[in-house]
């Protein structure tokens, strides 16, 4: 646990400052909002703003957190001037107080909340631009930077789970090969020796001898290859095209790949409903909500209902006609569009589809860690029944 300070608004609209004592900055905002509070502003005790500034780049999650703030500020009554104002004053990161004061300059000028939020250079999905945009037209500009808060929440929240739960296997595979190094680099070349009887050695203990003396002095060239493979990686994975085709080629593994389908669709179908809840209109919608599917086969198949929708097809008939998502998901869509209560419909089909994913994403982990371990196991086994294999036969020959 952590103390706090804050500055908040009252139900009254009078300034409180204090402390308070949490497990996270977070948890701490979310406690004082249950208390009927505003927060304006809320950081760890004893940390300056300048000091946080130097210490740490911007983080997603203190861009989410300052929209949180200004979203409770203007739901609360406070006007969007004095809430970007106030802000700007006790922004804990000096990026977004630079930020911050561009769009406190913006609004003064009577630029739209929209335009200088895309002018700040903050790093933000592109359906937060659309929700703003559809609050201020609807005049509910705080409950639709509330929504996107909740979806920018719920991105960071599946970014997480999933780092969380391949850290293990992570640690574990990185283990292994470092192990595999160490035997290469001190315990193979021990026995090179050995291999003046090259001939007479069987082959995998010849195999394994000559990888370890190459290993040991050819080490530089290796470890030039190992750097060059990593930025060929990085890079392939820099570009979009080419990610795009490794999560295609991921929904094609028998285990891995209902998980894609589940995690894509859960995605697709909260920022559709989240989007129409706003009531933006349903062809903005369908084209914004593409943006969170990677696999251009999957792609391909909602932009085409996207047309036949456009051409006057129910979103239902469209989705079944392209296989785009699962019977389920065509029947919730179907009931949605008849009752009119399509946004609901889409929630349902997005929770659906997340514990789906969820149930799969820990049945990969469970194959996983045993394929790693079994994996490691196996490198470490063949290197030492070489090794055996060698000694015991130069046992032999001197008999």
């Amino acid at each position: 646990m952590a103390r706090f300070v804050f500055k908040a608004y009252n139900a009254e609209g009078a300034m409180l400052d204090g402390e308070v004592v949490a497990a996270s900055e977070r948890e701490a905002a979310r406690s004082l909002e249950r208390r009927g509070l505003a927060v304006l502003s809320i950081g760890e005790a004893g940390a300056t703003p300048a000091r946080q500034g130097r210490v740490r780049r911007l983080r997603p999650v203190d861009t989410t957190l300052m929209l949180h703030e200004l979203a409770t500020l203007l739901q609360s009554g406070v006007g969007l001037a004095e809430a970007v104002a106030s802000q700007a004053s006790v922004s804990r990161h000096p990026r977004l107080a630079d930020a911050l004061e561009q769009m406190s300059t913006g609004l003064r000028r009577g630029l739209s909340f929209s335009q200088v939020l895309s002018d700040s250079g903050l790093a933000l999905p592109g359906y937060v631009g659309t929700l703003v945009r559809s609050g201020e037209k609807s005049g509910q500009l705080g409950k639709a930077l509330q929504d996107a808060v909740a979806q920018m929440e719920y991105d960071e929240q599946v970014r997480t789970e999933i780092r969380q739960a391949l850290t293990y296997p992570a640690v574990l595979v990185a283990a292994g090969i470092g192990a595999v190094v160490m035997m290469f680099a001190f315990v193979v070349p021990k026995f090179s020796m050995l291999l003046d009887r090259g001939a007479d050695l069987p082959w995998l203990g010849w195999a394994v001898l000559t990888a370890g003396t190459f290993a040991r002095q050819w080490w530089w060239l290796l470890l030039c290859l190992a750097v060059a493979a990593g930025v060929l990686v990085a890079r392939q994975f820099g570009d979009p095209l080419r990610r795009a085709r490794v999560f295609q080629w991921l929904e094609g593994l028998p285990v891995i790949g209902p998980w894609r389908v589940e995690a894509e669709t859960a995605a697709w179908s909260r920022i559709l409903a989240t989007l129409l809840g706003n009531r933006v209109p349903l062809l903005d919608a369908l084209a914004l909500a593409q943006g969170s599917v990677r696999s251009p086969r999957r792609l391909a198949r909602l932009e085409e209902a996207a047309r036949t929708v456009r051409a006057g097809g129910t979103l239902a008939d469209a989705l079944e006609e392209q296989g785009a998502l699962s019977p389920t998901g065509y029947n919730l869509v179907r009931v949605g569009e008849r009752s009119g209560e399509l946004p609901a419909m889409l929630d349902s089909l997005a929770r659906l589809s997340e514990n789906s994913g969820r149930a799969r994403m820990k049945q990969f982990l469970a194959l996983l860690e045993p394929a790693a371990i079994l994996l490691i196991g196996s490198a470490i086994g063949t290197i030492m029944v070489g090794i055996i294999l060698a000694i015991t036969s130069a046992n032999d020959i001197i008999v």
